[in-house]
């Protein structure tokens, strides 16, 4: 018998990981193919969310809504419950209070965390979780939203369509001329594109992305914002940031968050005006 490689240990290990997934979501009456309603055009809607933490009140009845197709910033100072309130939509913290639905049917806080993710929510943290002693092109293969079978994940070959989706992938996050490179040599926010990509091969409806550009050069954060931009309308983004030229140079609407709740709302320079902002947040 043939030894078994790193690369087929780690195929079959996602396939394990797909199958549990996709087994959890065959059998709950929430999940079923296309059943995401966006009939109100509205994605993401979290109605008086309250989470608390030995007393601490991490979020404080926040409501927000996150329309189909929409880049949205969310900012605010450390503390502010931005963390809690993506662990809350992607179903790593129950809400003690409140409403969160992902379109008009798909109850957040009633599916589990694989659930969620199956259904369309996909999340990035700030450091990159990749396969780094594999090449860019086999990390995006072991995401690919395919059938994970063991036996078809180990033993066929990718089909025409699947390498194409890759290859598409590739050029949209700028690793195409590195697809064949370990992904352990990538520069730091080629790693972060290349999870960003990992993330695109499971066809999100929404992706949650913390902090993306954290640690890049100006460049990286540049060709950043040109790929978020590309890529809303087509999917819907949360982004978290700190770094308010990124901010800017994704335009569209910003949330601002201040212990646990919304404080203000609307375009970066209506907020960057508003004196509770820059009391709590901003500074003068």
């Amino acid at each position: 018998m043939m030894p078994v490689t790193e690369t087929e240990r780690a195929a079959a290990e996602a396939a394990n990981q797909r199958e549990q997934w996709e087994g959890e979501a065959a059998t709950s009456h929430l999940l079923r193919p296309g059943e995401l309603d966006l009939s109100h055009n509205v994605i993401l809607y979290l109605e008086d969310i309250t989470v608390s933490f030995d007393g601490f009140r991490a979020l404080n009845q926040l409501s927000l809504t996150i329309d189909a197709g929409e880049l949205r910033c969310v900012i605010g100072p450390n503390g502010a419950g931005k963390t809690t309130m993506m662990d809350v939509i992607t179903g790593k913290t129950r809400p003690d209070a409140g409403q969160a639905f992902f379109g008009q049917t798909m109850d957040l806080t009633r599916m589990s965390e694989p659930q969620i993710a199956h259904a369309g929510i996909g999340r990035k943290f700030q450091k990159p979780t990749i396969f780094e002693r594999h090449t860019a092109f086999e990390n995006l293969e072991l995401a690919m939203k395919a059938d994970k079978r063991v036996r078809r994940s180990l033993f066929a070959s990718l089909m025409d369509d699947e390498r194409d989706r890759i290859a598409e992938v590739l050029r949209r996050i700028r690793l195409d001329a590195h697809a064949d490179r370990e992904a352990g040599l990538l520069s730091h926010g080629q790693k972060q594109w290349l999870e960003i990509g990992m993330l695109l091969m499971q066809e999100p409806k929404l992706l949650l992305l913390d902090e993306p550009v954290a640690g890049m050069t100006d460049e990286e954060t540049e060709r950043t914002a040109e790929l978020f931009v590309s890529l809303a309308g087509e999917h819907s983004l949360m982004v978290v940031e700190h770094d308010m030229a990124f901010v800017e140079a994704l335009g569209g609407k910003v949330t601002v968050l201040s212990e646990g709740s919304v404080l203000a709302e609307g375009a970066l320079a209506t907020v960057q005006d508003d004196p509770r902002v820059i009391e709590v947040y901003l500074g003068r």
